[in-house]
This record gives structure tokens, C-alpha cells and sequence, in this order.
């Protein structure tokens, strides 16, 4: 008998995508899947699979075909226009970067960057991201109600990150809507490819302001590289910032809202507990990750030669998408793996990815979410959902999992 080939862009599996994730783990774990721009794929559900799979050579970053209209394609991050839709050079701008190659690239990309994403320099951002925190608060003042997406969980990382750069925060607010348009891919419609050329066109601006006058930022240290040593190509370096800025901030902007919202639905049992029991924060941010986590599928990946996994066969040439959502509520791994568990002991869980393009900015993103959510529990601490869970939505999408907004009130 063939086996159904799913549909991943279907709004009813977007808005709430667990029934269908356990039921396909269950009755075919590896499976044909179309993809929201209707390109065919192998999806991989089961913990132990996505695991070996984040972790197999034959599974390619650098074979993926440029144009493909998703994950892979033009940018190879979050969802790219077809190359046609695109002014030339474009996509291979921003798609250089250590998430779209392999060894021994991508052991040079990483290497470049590393140095700055080390446990005590990122420690060391800690009073500049609470003062940071403070201040969003404060600009709460006098009010009993907000969107806490757009007032806190947005602005919080994309003004981080744009100081550890070099970046002007004040023009995060047009970052964003291109960002969005970004990680949405193919969903986004006719906005993907102007957002794409805007982003490309910003970030040569950035660049050119920043060579004409250096600093001490991350984003100086990046251009020294490519015209000192010669060790970037230009396209690597627009391919970098590109993925530094929304891979910088979009995660923790999901951690944040997934968590908040993952505390005050129902009768805010976990918000009550956790204000009383801070002790319960770390292991809580590793059960939000691993419970809702702000990626739902790694990055494109490609069969090089035929691949068995979870007792299937992948032809060499075709497209792979690892669902960390769905390997991280897997039964097998976690027995209660439905229910939401603040004291979970050692989760393991996949949401930062696995292996050798595991997220070089997870430090960062615990560091953030740590002081937003002891931020809000000492600042709010009557904090409660503003309209009802069922009426929220989640951005479209198949490579991350966030809230479009959240309204609350205290």
C-alpha cells in the first residue's frame, strides 16, 4: 500500500501541527511530504531518526539546488523566491553562510565566528541584556495591557543582537518585516523576494558604513577577515550577517512568547509555580524548548548517495526535512513527552539542532530568555493571558514555531 503523502502548508497542520506529528510517527515515521511551495521531500518525525539524521555526512547542505523556493533554496535559512524572482546575485548573497554548507567550509565559517559566542562572552552581555529587559518594562509604565511580542519578546533580542554587531537597532522595526516575510518562504507570497533584495540591500549599506568607519563590534571583526586575511568571500560575508541577524534574534523572540503563553494557558498552574520555585527557570527554558520549541524543522539537507533511515530508503537527490517539533515530543524518548514538565530531569532535546551545525547561539539564546522571563515574574507577577489560548495564532511557516502575537494583561 502507498503511503499518503502529507501536506505541510495545509493552515489546519500549521496552526496546531502535534496530532499530525504523532500520528505520523507512529504510522511512518520517514515520509513523502509536500512542502508549502509545492516542492516534494522526505520528512523525518522520530527522535532517534532526526538525531542520526542531523548527524549523517551523506545528508548535504552544500547539494541543495539553488531556486527551489523553500527552506533550501535561495537563502537556504527560512524560505526563499525562485532565482527568477530575484535581481542577479541576490540569493547567493545571503546563501554562503555556515548553515548552507559543509565541511570544510563550514568548519572555516564557524571557526570565524565562534569566538564570540563562548559561554564567558556571552556571561559578560548579561548586564547590558538585563538593563535591556528593565527598559522595555519600564516603557510599560502606566499601562495594564500589551502585545508582549511586540513590546517585549521582539525587541529584547533584535536590539541584542544588533549591539553584539554593530547594527543601528533603530531600524529594527523594517528588519522585522523583512524578517518575517524572511521565515515565512514561500507563504509569504509576493513579499519574499522585494524582503530578500531589501535585506541584501541593507546589509551591503551596513557594510560599507562599517568599513569606512570600524569599531570594536562583531561586524567590524567580520569585514577585517574578509579584506585582512582574505579568509571570507564577499558573498560569505553578506551571508553571515544575514544569518547572525534573523537566526540572531527569531529564536529567541519564539522562545520567549512560546514560554509565556506555554505558563498563563488554562489556569496559569505553571506561571504560579514557577513565580514561587525559581529554582524551577533553567530546567522550565529546556522544557519550553523541548514542549514548543521555536524551530519546527531543521534547515534542507540532501540525500547524496541512498540513505536507510527509520527503515526507509532515501534516493540520493532528494530533499530531507528534520522535524525537531516533532522528534521532541516523541513517546519513545519521553514517556510523558505531551505533558509539560517544569522539573524535567535531562530532557535532551533537539531544538537547538544536533551535530556539527548545532546552534552556535544557544548560550546566548538561555542567557536572554533566563533574564526575560525572571524580567516579567518580578515585574508582573499577576501577568495573565488577554484573550483566550484558542483565539492566538502562530505564523505560517514550516521552519519556525512562534506566536504571532501575544496580548496579556496585569
Amino acid at each position: 500500500m502507498t503511503q499518503e503523502i502529507v501536506d505541510l502548508g495545509d493552515p489546519a497542520f500549521q496552526a496546531d501541527p502535534h496530532p499530525a506529528y504523532a500520528d505520523w510517527r507512529r504510522t511512518g515515521p520517514v515520509r513523502r511530504a509536500v512542502l508549502p511551495s509545492g516542492l516534494h521531500a522526505w520528512l523525518i518525525t522520530r527522535y532517534e531518526d532526526a538525531r542520526r539524521a542531523l548527524t549523517d555526512p551523506r545528508l548535504s547542505k552544500r547539494a541543495f539546488p539553488m531556486g527551489s523556493g523553500e527552506s533550501g533554496g535561495g537563502s537556504r535559512t527560512a524560505g526563499a523566491a525562485p532565482a527568477a524572482d530575484m535581481a542577479p546575485g541576490i540569493g547567493a548573497a545571503i546563501s554562503k553562510h555556515m548553515l548552507a554548507v559543509d565541511p570544510p567550509d563550514h568548519t572555516r565559517l564557524r571557526r570565524l565566528v565562534s569566538a564570540a559566542f563562548t559561554g564567558r562572552r556571552i556571561e559578560a552581555l548579561r548586564p547590558r541584556i538585563e538593563q535591556i529587559a528593565t527598559g522595555l518594562l519600564d516603557d510599560l509604565d502606566g499601562r495594564d495591557r500589551a502585545d508582549l511580542i511586540d513590546a517585549f519578546a521582539f525587541p529584547l533580542p533584535i536590539q541584542v543582537i544588533c549591539e553584539l554587531l554593530g547594527v543601528p537597532a533603530e531600524d529594527r522595526d523594517d528588519f522585522r518585516e523583512w524578517s518575517n516575510a524572511v521565515v515565512a518562504g514561500s507563504q509569504a507570497g509576493p513579499r519574499l523576494a522585494p524582503a530578500i533584495e531589501a535585506m541584501v540591500k541593507y546589509i551591503h549599506q551596513l557594510l560599507a558604513e562599517r568599513r569606512a568607519r570600524p569599531g570594536d563590534d562583531l561586524l567590524s571583526g567580520l569585514i577585517q577577515v574578509r579584506d585582512a586575511e582574505d579568509r571570507l568571500t564577499e558573498e560569505e560575508l553578506s551571508s553571515m550577517v544575514f544569518l547572525l541577524l534573523v537566526a540572531g534574534h527569531e529564536t529567541t523572540v519564539n522562545l520567549i512568547g512560546n514560554g509565556t503563553y506555554l505558563l498563563l494557558r488554562g489556569d496559569r498552574a505553571a506561571w504560579d509555580r514557577l513565580r514561587a520555585d525559581r529554582g524551577l527557570l533553567p530546567g522550565a527554558i529546556e522544557e519550553f524548548l523541548r514542549y514548543e520549541g521555536p524551530v519546527e524543522t531543521a534547515t534542507f539537507r540532501i540525500a547524496t548517495e541512498d540513505v536507510a533511515i527509520g527503515g526507509v530508503t532515501i534516493p540520493a537527490g532528494d530533499p530531507v526535512v528534520v522535524s525537531l517539533l516533532s522528534a521532541n515530543r516523541d513517546t519513545d524518548q519521553y514517556p510523558d513527552a505531551d505533558v509539560l514538565r517544569l522539573d524535567r530531569p535531562n530532557p535532551h532535546h533537539l531544538a537547538f539542532g544536533h551535530g556539527i551545525h548545532y546552534c552556535l547561539g544557544a548560550p546566548l539564546a538561555r542567557l536572554e530568555a533566563q533574564i526575560a522571563f525572571t524580567a516579567l515574574l518580578d515585574r508582573f507577577p499577576e501577568l495573565r493571558l488577554d484573550v483566550p489560548a484558542a483565539d492566538l495564532r502562530w505564523r505560517p511557516g514550516l521552519l519556525l514555531r512562534g506566536l504571532d502575537g501575544l496580548p496579556v494583561r496585569w
